[in-house]
């Protein structure tokens, strides 16, 4: 049995779910080691979790993007993803704001 990935750092987490769940795009390139981008911000290990529980699907290119940037994929929540994005938003947004800071400082 594969393990499932941990959420290695629960801040970028959350703000990663956060920002698609408001409907923006996650952008990963080939060249780069497993990077991406969201909001012109680096996301360096949200990605592996959201792929491997299935809350984020590829999207097709943009249109007229695909003949110069063949490298880049691009995500958006799953039907799952956004039900899951929903309710973690929910419970975060209840926490008291010495927790959130403190799981922001210790991943």
């Amino acid at each position: 049995m594969a393990s499932m990935p941990v959420i290695a750092d629960r801040g970028e987490f959350i703000d990663v779910l956060n920002l698609l769940r408001k409907g923006r795009l996650l952008v990963r390139s080939d060249h780069d080691t497993g990077r991406c981008l969201i909001e012109g911000g680096v996301v360096y290990t949200a990605y592996d979790t959201l792929a491997a529980y299935g809350l984020i699907e590829e999207l097709p290119p943009p249109p007229g993007r695909d003949c110069f940037a063949p490298h880049l994929h691009w995500y958006r929540l799953s039907p799952r993803g956004q039900d899951f994005a929903e309710r973690a938003w929910a419970e975060w947004k209840v926490r008291p704001l010495w927790q959130r800071c403190w799981l922001r400082m210790t991943g």
